[in-house]
């Protein structure tokens, strides 16, 4: 979840790039802002403050900065993007304008009127289409920012009627405000692709108060009371069912498309919808710490954290534009100067068209869209990637680092095996087992408990004490109970038998003595095997098992998925040393990404590369230390995962190969006087559309097809 210093602002009405780059570039220049992020696609800006108590004084100054840079935005505190309105709503003036424009423009082409009068309807026409460009370009101006889009294109088609070329002048600007608007549909379609990602978030709850139910906002519920949800509703909060059946729609979390029934002690999840039953639902999360607000939260500020490429994109087109402007005016000045007989008219419209093929729209827009669109294609799939930075590294992803219980096995425990020892019954043993294990969430204690089937008196256990990565340790009915691994009997120098199993084995001292061991199986997860396999096929040069288990059961775990190293016995911090060493065998570009689930999982969550935990079944500690989160939990989603970066960087590459190579193409055939204002226009307005629609090609992917990329 974000901070609570870190603020979202929505600038309403905000669609150009430049401009974009230029408020989150004054904003971090302010004195109370740690770091601040606007993303163009959402058109949310994301600030980070030094010192809440100054957030009057930057919302201010940040008001301040958008009203000088594009006074007609609007800028509004937001906390959903659910809030984000269309594009181009009440944009008729617009539509009106460029419609009389290009009327004007055809009269002035297609009839021969005198000069002075086709001069005049070109005038008129221009200030039709162009007005708007014209003023924001002198109001800029005056506020010391040249370098944009607007004055390019001001001094562009200027120059062209200066130089008497009056319907190339008037072309261009149409062209560009019709290519703008179409540019401003195309990314609209997207937010609104984007935006249908926040259907999830529930409007409201049925609070059950006594025999009546009371409409509330799900913020307004606490945690054990009662939610009724009826069929067709949307499951407002994380809870478990106490009464009713259901078939329940995931899909808008897990991207699953098969319902799943759910019944009395079930446990259910915000954002889910009930198909046809009636449920009543014990709320276990406030709505803020809900798997549907984290969601939210995940999905919004993905583009807090941008991607290398992204970055490199900015700060290359804040250098790019000014070093073409001023070779333009070289190429306008100094050829007539050397040339014999050469004509300042030529090359002042030459340099005209470089002007126009400079404006770098196409990538600005197009990159960010597009690590936005694969953000969103993974979150249909189930996958929330908490940032572009962690898609585009997902690319470098050489080893992957995976836990075992509940990672790649089900972490659903059945107890296999019970063997006791001097003179003592396995029904007591089970008992003792069962009585230390009480206390714990643990699987391996859940299913001891399940086996042993009776209630626990908790009056009878005292001194209760959890020791990570060896066992449990209390007093029952009086004696010293010690049940855990070998290294629990060892430190404890208690003697006991190495036992040969498959499963977990649990040994059991009394009163400092051995007393017997219970052996617990797990399962592989369906996909396990699987998705190893698929990582192998989509590059990744290693794969890593490390558990806290025994070192014969995780070799054969191991065996069986066909990971290539296999470490057992590790304590959490021995697991970060582990992955410390694969993070130096690693080559310079490469990364190290872990997949975990447990609490015990998130130091190295957060030590990796890229951490990876499951979100279905994964404690709240290791969702928030990774970098991204399958909510299904399937290991095999990570190959999808792995799938979405790829194509993402591919349609980057894409762009930034097409739109470069168009412009560069387009700047020598306009300096060698080859290409006109209308190949200028291409390059610019026609590039920049290509670009964006190429981007959306990632957001329409197919979630139910993802292998057929």
């Amino acid at each position: 979840m974000a901070a609570e210093n870190t603020k979202a602002l929505l600038l309403e009405g905000l669609d150009c790039a430049n401009c974009a780059a230029k408020i989150e570039q004054l904003v971090n220049s302010l004195g109370g802002v740690k770091s601040a992020t606007l993303n163009i696609i959402t058109r949310t800006l994301l600030v980070e403050l030094k010192d809440i108590t100054q957030t009057d004084l930057v919302y201010a100054q940040i008001r301040d900065i958008v009203s000088r840079t594009e006074p007609d935005i609007e800028l509004v505190p937001v906390e959903h993007l659910r809030k984000l309105k269309r594009a181009n709503d009440n944009d008729n003036s617009k539509i009106i304008r460029l419609m009389a424009g290009a009327l004007l423009f055809a009269l002035a082409l297609l009839f021969n009127f005198p000069f002075w009068a086709k001069a005049l309807i070109y005038c008129v026409s221009y200030l039709l289409v162009g007005g708007k460009i014209l003023l924001q370009a002198g109001r800029n101006i005056l506020r010391g920012r040249i370098f944009d889009e607007n004055f390019l294109m001001s001094i562009a088609t200027l120059g062209a009627f200066a130089v008497g070329e009056f319907p190339e002048g008037v072309a261009v600007m149409l062209f560009y405000q019709v290519g703008e608007y179409f540019q401003g549909l195309a990314v609209d379609r997207s937010r609104r692709s984007i935006s249908a990602l926040m259907d999830i978030r529930p409007d409201y709850a049925n609070l059950q108060l006594g025999s009546e139910l009371k409409k509330v906002a799900p913020e307004d519920v606490t945690v054990g009371e009662i939610i009724v949800v009826k069929p067709g509703e949307k499951i407002p909060l994380d809870g478990q069912v106490i009464a009713g059946t259901s078939m329940v729609d995931t899909s808008a979390l897990t991207g699953e498309s098969i319902p799943r029934e759910v019944g009395e002690n079930s446990e259910v999840l915000g954002g889910f919808i009930n198909k046809n039953g009636l449920l009543s639902i014990k709320v276990s999360k406030q709505f803020g710490e809900s798997t549907v607000a984290k969601i939210l939260d995940l999905v919004q500020n993905a583009g807090s954290k941008k991607a290398p490429t992204e970055n490199f994109i900015t700060k290359f087109a804040r250098y790019y534009t000014p070093v073409v402007v001023l070779t333009a005016a070289v190429l306008a000045i100094i050829p007539p100067l050397l040339i014999p007989g050469a004509a300042f008219s030529l090359w002042i419209y030459r340099a005209l068209i470089f002007l126009v093929i400079s404006c770098p729209c196409a990538l600005v827009v197009s990159i960010p869209l597009s690590f936005f669109g694969g953000i969103g294609a993974a979150s249909r799939q189930g996958i929330l990637v908490k940032g572009g930075n962690y898609l585009e590294g997902l690319n470098n992803v050489e080893t992957v680092v995976f836990d075992k219980t509940g990672t790649l096995t089900k972490g659903v425990f059945t107890v296999t095996n019970i063997t006791s020892f001097a003179g003592m019954s396995k029904e007591d043993l089970l008992e003792y087992a069962a009585y230390a294990e009480s206390f714990s969430n643990h699987p391996i204690a859940t299913s001891i408990l399940k086996e042993y089937a009776k209630p626990v008196q908790p009056i009878e256990i005292e001194n209760y004490e959890e020791k990570p990565g060896y066992g449990i340790q209390a007093k029952v009915h009086g004696k010293l109970v010690q049940a855990g691994n070998y290294r629990l009997m060892e430190s404890e120098k208690i003697p006991c038998p190495e036992v040969d199993s498959a499963g977990t084995v649990i040994h059991v001292a009394i009163s400092g003595q051995y007393a017997g061991y219970i052996v617990i199986s797990d399962e592989l997860k369906d996909d396990a095997v699987a998705s190893i396999r698929e990582l192998k096929k989509l590059g990744i040069g290693k794969t890593v098992m490390l558990t806290g288990d025994s070192k014969l059961v995780g070799a054969k775990v191991g065996t069986q998925l066909g990971v290539d190293e296999v470490h057992g016995e590790l304590l959490p911090d021995q697991k970060v040393m582990r992955l410390e060493v694969l993070e130096k065998e690693k080559s310079p570009k490469g990364k190290v990404a872990f997949v975990g689930d447990g609490i015990n999982d998130a130091p190295v969550l957060a030590r990796a590369d890229i951490g990876i935990a499951m979100g279905g079944l994964g404690s709240d500690a290791a969702i928030e230390a990774a970098d991204i989160v399958i909510l299904t939990d399937e290991p095999s989603k990570l190959g999808t995962a792995i799938k979405i970066a790829k194509r993402t960087k591919s349609i980057v590459w894409q762009n930034i190969g097409f739109a470069m190579g168009v412009k560069v193409l387009a700047l020598i055939l306009g300096a060698a006087g080859i290409a006109t204002m209308w190949e200028a226009v291409f390059a610019d307005v026609g590039v920049t559309l290509i670009a964006v629609f190429n981007s959306m090609r990632v957001m329409r992917l197919p979630a139910a097809r993802p292998a057929k990329w």
